[in-house]
């Protein structure tokens, strides 16, 4: 029997052949890259595989224009009039803003950053833990901070040292606590991770502590993120609501400490809000008076921000922060909300669900991941070239004429 082709047939069989090759290779590329990322160096074990996660919102939001956004529905009571230059009041268990003024502006925070320092600090550090000071620990401390008597060579539990920085606004416990927490500088970094983490983008740490330092802001809008993501901690609600503790001193003794959020102890002639939780007050000479203070009523809780009054005294950021708790609860029900304090945080979208890092990493083609996707890998190009040239001989043997078998 004899079997031929013509050089026309043999030609193209050859083309058909590489070109549907070369077609497929795409997508066996895309396949070998979704397969997942080489194991990290020096470990047998898949690195977790991080969720997509949504951007900050527009900038277009109520929240992000300047004045006093509100939406009241028929029957709200009108917004106080109040001197500060930013301020918030949300519901703490929605997050839903309910008022504001400024919200995004950035200003000192003073030592309402400490709510930040402890939500970053707070899980890393175990109350009972027992750590004697050190000079080296203490130094650095800026002139005029407050300080609730931390001393060199005294032991100290982790719940002391809180208690110094809830109710006294101890620098000097900030900075041993920054020094258990990896040092000052590292502090301040995760700090502001964590900030950003929360949805806080307004916020830069450059003193864990919240004294002045050049470039150091946030807003009444992150402060309230800071304060919500608190009430969420028993810990950090355990302290920031404490009133009165005892702290070490010298030679076994101990002596009293007073929480300095005068809406909290109703002291220095600032009555005592009903329902109050606390968090926490603060004042430098470059941010004024600020106070994070939350509140609960009627099932509802409340948070509240205000940064600098620009009238009234050291009481009026007290008075202020009163005046928007009483029109937050009056307020309930007759107005839309005008944010979220959820808006800007992290989420999750659609896509490859995480893996945990313990898992095994799957076979991958190596070469996969060394070009881009939808391009040929070296050992496809090679198979294709090889098909044609196979297909080159086989038409140069037919042109000689006919292959009749033994």
């Amino acid at each position: 029997m004899t079997i031929g082709f013509t050089s026309r047939a043999a030609v193209s069989t050859c083309a058909l052949c590489a070109a549907g090759l070369l077609a497929l290779t795409p997508a066996t590329t895309s396949a070998g890259t979704r397969a997942g990322p080489a194991p990290s160096p020096g470990h047998g074990v898949r690195a977790a595989v991080k969720p997509r996660t949504a951007g900050p919102a527009a900038p277009d939001s109520l929240l992000y224009r300047s004045g006093t956004q509100v939406r009241p529905l028929a029957g709200a009571p009108g917004v106080p009039e109040l001197s500060a230059r930013s301020w918030l009041v949300a519901d703490a268990d929605s997050g839903e803003v309910l008022a504001a003024h400024d919200a995004h502006r950035r200003l000192p925070p003073a030592s309402t950053l400490k709510t930040l320092f402890a939500l970053t600090v707070l899980p890393v550090l175990p109350s009972g833990i027992r750590h004697t000071v050190s000079e080296e620990e203490l130094t650095g401390i800026g002139p005029g901070s407050s300080r609730v008597g931390v001393a060199e060579d005294l032991t100290y539990r982790v719940s002391d040292l809180w208690n110094g920085v809830f109710l006294s606004s101890g620098n000097d416990a900030v900075r041993v606590l920054a020094s258990l927490n990896g040092g000052w500088e590292a502090t301040a970094e995760r700090m502001q991770a964590k900030a950003r983490a929360l949805g806080a983008h307004d916020t830069q740490v450059e003193s864990p502590d919240g004294y002045d330092a050049p470039g150091q802001v946030s807003s009444a809008f992150d402060l309230a993120v800071f304060g919500r993501a608190g009430l969420q901690r028993p810990d950090f609600v355990r302290y920031c609501s404490r009133e009165e503790a005892m702290f070490p001193g010298r030679d076994g003794a101990s002596y009293g400490i007073r929480n300095t959020n005068r809406l909290l102890t109703g002291s220095d002639g600032v009555e005592r809000y009903p329902g109050i939780v606390g968090i926490k007050n603060g004042y430098t000479s470059g941010a004024g008076h600020t106070l994070v203070a939350a509140a609960r009523r009627d099932g509802r809780t409340l948070v509240v921000t205000v940064l600098n009054p620009r009238w009234g005294g050291g009481d009026a950021v007290y008075e202020e922060a009163r005046a928007l708790l009483d029109w937050g609860f009056d307020a309930s029900g007759r107005v839309d909300a005008v944010g979220s304090l959820d808006a800007l945080r992290v989420k999750s979208l659609p896509g490859p669900e995480a893996r945990p890092a313990a898992t095994p990493a799957p076979v991958a083609v190596p070469a996969a991941r060394d070009h881009a996707p939808g391009r040929p890998v070296p050992w496809t190009i090679a198979g294709a070239a090889l098909l044609g040239a196979a297909g080159v001989a086989l038409f140069l043997r037919f042109r000689r004429g006919p292959v009749v078998p033994d």
